[in-house]
């Protein structure tokens, strides 16, 4: 076992009793759904309260922020304002030209400009005095331990492992696929990558063989990093035997594997292709071997990142160097309000943009300490899991899914486990990944008294589209609402002509070209079809395929990707509006709505419930209840008859809902298992559920 990980330490166990709470609080009861006729909204007004928890004097006020100043000044003079951001960079050649506008499909930025991303993250915050920093804490309830790594041993790791991929052949501009679980690892191979100037590609530990030998075959990577297993709740998932059979399935073969042996279960390695992770390492540390940074151009990719759930021709979103740098470095300060030597703790996995950008890259650039954690907000071992972690690593700041925290929601209504736990450090809570039902975020704020900040982004941006700016001062708060575009973002909603239209009016959702540093410049080897599915129906902007609004104050209302608005006789819902409405219920943990056929009305919405723990009453009752609800807030227009319990929604990894294979389920239409699922049995049980009902 290597050295630093021997030292791992237990995690501290869990034996506080719950002390008592005041009583449950119930959400706030329902808001008006935004029903678009026409394309017109109603205007959906935001309480703009300030959040008077814990480290939030100062920041929901009016008048406090820097934000539409330096907004303003981004829009105005794009190239001095990331010129400046840059200065926060350490260069090896600074660019030519800020932006070049003649170069890839909409301009490059940073072009002429030479850089190492490794360097940047690592090598820079040794030599300028946080070597004995921790710069990685990896948290495992899975595995009952806690390892800390510091800026000088997490580069000692880098170095060595940069040298085997050397010894490999990798070099500059060759693909390395990491095929790893939530081990601190997966964080060294993805800096090792980036020390020799080679394209990372990090597959999600345990996706499907033939999903995985797609990927190998669009990156052709000489090398893949794997390990022998993966941990969840209650099983261990076998990396190996996958990894073996997409091998089999591509056409690509990669020159060899590096495998970490996981003393849970270990593997059989395939002679003259497998060599086994720790004993390498060994060797090369023994030997003194050691490899340097390699400079890159600015413009070269850092990594590819394949979209989930994409079949046929995989999509893979590029990261190039020089952009991906300035914008997660400056967002670490100015959007998430985190100084160098702060612990911050992004609750992803690496298999995700989350994870890259926030897991690994940002925090680190910035000089600060990151958790990496390997457990589930409930069930390892309880739904105090998160405040554990916050409380004995210190964190100031935690950015998760909202489905997170439905999960703990649904199992401590009263929060009971927060309580437990010392918090006194913690500020902030982001949520991003899908969209935050204001039932949920009154409930954190309720429970934590922090600012709770929900913020909209995608794997193609690489980081925040719009979000409150905690660095430059909060906005106020408006629920259902990721507050407004950052710096380099102008947001438009626009209609099918392309048009801008008015405060409060339904419409696509796009970004003005060209896009801010950090956002994909194309899709890996498939320029044509980047332009395609991004440019083409939108001329002069970027097409988020997300629908929504932006009220009179400029704050951006992402109701659902366009395909989730649905047509119920003429009338056109948005499935979001309506799964506020649901969420409000007091017995409602988590919901989904979705259009289902309908031979009188083309589509009609079906909306499906998890419930709290705890409740009793008859699940009848309740689906009463809520259909009565909807018909109060909207009126008989929506067509609202059907609600169904459900003990839990089938999501992705990620944590996002399947609504689409949800759909085809209900539909009656044949449906293929996600590669991305996280358990097949989900998808049975809503087909159970849906059985005579519709």
């Amino acid at each position: 076992m290597p050295q630093w990980r021997a030292s791992a330490k237990k995690a501290r166990p869990f034996q506080l009793e719950p002390r008592p709470v005041p009583a449950k609080i119930s959400p706030q009861q329902g808001r008006q759904l935004i029903l678009v006729m026409a394309g017109r909204l109603p205007c959906h007004k935001g309480r703009g309260q300030a959040n008077k928890g814990n480290g939030s004097a100062g920041m929901n006020i009016q008048g406090k922020s820097r934000y539409h100043e330096v907004h303003a000044r981004s829009l105005a003079d794009p190239e001095g304002f990331w010129a400046e951001a840059a200065k926060e960079i350490d260069w090896i050649e600074p660019a030519t030209k800020i932006f070049d506008p003649s170069q890839g499909t909409y301009g490059r930025w940073f072009a002429g400009g030479v850089v190492n991303t490794c360097y940047n993250a690592l090598d820079r915050h040794v030599e300028g005095g946080r070597a004995d920093q921790v710069a990685l804490i990896h948290d495992s309830p899975l595995t009952g331990s806690v390892t800390r790594l510091t800026y000088a041993e997490l580069l000692n790791e880098v170095q060595a492992l940069a040298a085997i991929m050397q010894d490999f052949g990798v070099a500059k501009g060759d693909r390395v696929i990491l095929y790893m679980p939530m081990v601190p690892e997966a964080v060294v191979a993805m800096l090792a990558c980036a020390r020799l100037g080679a394209v990372h590609s990090v597959v999600f530990g345990g996706f499907a063989a033939k999903e995985l030998a797609t990927r190998i075959d669009d990156a052709q990577p000489k090398l893949i990093l794997s390990a022998s297993c993966g941990i969840e709740p209650g099983r261990i998932v076998q990396y190996k035997p996958l990894l073996d059979e997409a091998i089999r399935l591509a056409g690509s073969k990669p020159k060899a594997c590096i495998v970490l042996q996981r003393p849970q279960l270990t593997c059989e390695m395939t002679p003259s292709r497998d060599y086994d992770w720790a004993s390498l390492r060994r060797k090369a540390l023994n030997d003194g071997k050691r490899a340097t940074c390699v400079p890159v151009a600015a413009t070269d990719p850092l990594y590819i990142l394949y979209t989930s759930g994409t079949t046929g021709v995989p999509k893979g979103v590029v990261r190039d160097n020089g952009g991906h740098l300035v914008a997660v470095k400056w967002s670490m300060f100015n959007l998430y309000g985190v100084k160098p030597g702060e612990v911050w703790w992004c609750g992803s996995d690496i298999g995700w943009v989350v994870g890259h950008s926030y897991i690994v890259y940002g925090p680190l650039l910035h000089g600060a300490t990151t958790i990496m954690y390997e457990g589930k907000p409930v069930g390892t071992p309880d739904a105090g899991a998160f405040w554990r972690v916050i409380s004995e690593h210190k964190a100031v700041a935690l950015f998760t899914a909202p489905t997170a925290f439905r999960a703990i929601r649904k199992e401590d209504p009263e929060g009971k486990f927060i309580r437990q736990y010392d918090l006194s450090k913690f500020r902030t809570l982001f949520l991003a990944g899908e969209r935050a039902d204001p039932p949920t975020v009154e409930w954190a704020e309720q429970q934590l008294k922090v600012p709770v900040i929900d913020h909209w982004w995608q794997t193609e941006t690489g980081w925040c589209i719009a979000g409150n700016p905690v660095g430059l001062g909060m906005l106020p708060v408006k629920h259902g609402s990721p507050t407004v575009p950052m710096p380099g973002y102008q947001v438009d909603v626009v209609d099918e002509a392309a048009k801008p239209v008015g405060p409060n009016t339904m419409g696509s959702i796009v970004i003005k070209l060209p896009m801010p540093p950090g956002c994909l410049p194309t899709l890996w080897n498939q320029d044509e079809r980047f332009k395609e599915a991004y440019l083409s129906e939108f001329p002069g902007y970027y097409k988020t395929s997300d629908a929504g609004y932006k009220d009179e104050d400029g704050y951006v209302f992402v109701m659902g990707r366009t395909d989730d608005i649905i047509n119920v006789a003429g009338h056109r819902l948005s499935t979001g509006g309506m799964e506020e409405i649901l969420a409000s219920h007091p017995d409602v943990a988590e919901c989904a709505v979705l259009g289902v056929k309908d031979a009188i009305k083309g589509e009609v919405p079906c909306g499906f419930l998890v419930l709290k723990a705890g409740v009793k009453r008859p699940p009848a009752e309740i689906e009463k209840e809520i259909i009565a609800l909807v018909r109060d807030k909207l009126g008989p227009v929506a067509a609202f008859k059907l609600a169904i319990t459900v003990g839990r929604l089938p999501k992705t990894r990620s944590g996002k809902i399947l609504r689409g294979t949800i759909k085809k389920i209900a539909d009656g239409e044949s449906w293929t298992m996600p590669a991305t699922i996280e358990d097949p049995k989900a998808l049975d049980e809503i087909g159970e559920a849906l059985k005579g009902r519709v």
